[in-house]
């Protein structure tokens, strides 16, 4: 890899700005694009949102969200070089033999233009609506993201464990390059199966310090695993990376990506920023902090 990576982070918004909003990311020089991810919105639960300091998650009802593959189809068909990152795809609640033919697709009609973000829900809901048993989800993810790499590589695989048994069995096409698996989360299950089972890490953001503990965390993990000199992708959010400084403070410390957007989601109601005002923010980004730290 050569210099810092850029990702163009937008979601809960008029459906109709993606497109667009791929586009001009592209035009003006980011790397990738996130692409979210909710299945349902339950009317009574007890759960609490990881990432907002109340753990509410009331900003999330009759927000628009389409399907996270379907979503990377579609941008994929409007774009040529710019590269999608669920961020991150509730993997456990899903069968991992379909989530593997749906990565696959998209890999194969994009050009190899996917990296597969993917995570554990905090919700019993989630997996309560799928037929999915919310215990033992940890083991469950593992499982899945073994299948998937199973699956998404070329000739047949077949796979015995606890959850899921497949016979000998191919998928057709696979990509022509791996499908990067960057997982999510910040807790030490979460940070041990990146290293472990992944090709990277998502951050999920919070304060500075945090983002430090966690990556000095995952260099003992890698250390301890003999990967210390394996690639291994680190995808942050930062308020670092919104100047040149900054982005070379992050880069330092081992990030490889980072991900910026420019308005706080987490809110209630719709999103009343207009298209051409999102545009030109995530410009005058590329302008005066892309250029400057790959100029």
């Amino acid at each position: 890899m050569t210099g810092m990576r850029f990702t163009y982070a937008e979601a809960m918004t008029d459906i109709s700005y993606y497109a667009p909003l791929a586009q001009a990311a592209e035009q003006v020089g980011y790397h990738g694009m996130t692409v979210p991810d909710s299945v349902a919105y339950p009317e009574e639960s007890d759960a609490v949102y990881p990432y907002t300091p109340d753990g509410d998650r009331g900003f999330l009802e009759d927000k628009d969200f389409i399907e996270t593959f379907i979503q990377c189809a579609a941008l994929g068909a409007v774009t040529s070089t710019l590269r999608f990152l669920p961020f991150v795809l509730k993997l456990p609640i899903r069968p991992p033999a379909l989530v593997a033919k749906q990565a696959s697709s998209v890999a194969a009609l994009t050009n190899n233009r996917l990296s597969l973000g993917v995570g554990t829900s905090p919700w019993p809901e989630d997996y309560d609506i799928m037929g999915v048993d919310f215990k033992r989800r940890g083991k469950r993810m593992d499982e899945c993201m073994d299948v998937i790499r199973g699956l998404t590589s070329p000739g047949y695989f077949e796979f015995h464990g606890e959850f899921y048994d497949i016979p000998k069995i191919k998928m057709s096409p696979t990509p022509t390059q791996p499908i990067p698996l960057l997982v999510g989360g910040h807790a030490d299950l979460a940070l041990k199966r990146a290293v472990i089972r992944g090709d990277g890490w998502m951050h999920g953001g919070g304060p500075a310090e945090e983002l430090d503990a966690l990556l000095d965390k995952i260099n003992a993990i890698r250390k301890a695993e003999g990967k210390e000199n394996d690639p291994f992708e680190i995808h942050v959010i930062s308020m670092d990376a919104y100047t040149v400084d900054g982005c070379k403070r992050l880069e330092d410390k081992g990030i490889t990506d980072v991900i910026v957007g420019f308005r706080v989601p987490y809110i209630r109601g719709d999103d009343t920023e207009p298209l051409q005002q999102k545009i030109q923010n995530m410009t005058w980004y590329a302008e005066n902090v892309i250029a400057k730290v790959n100029g």
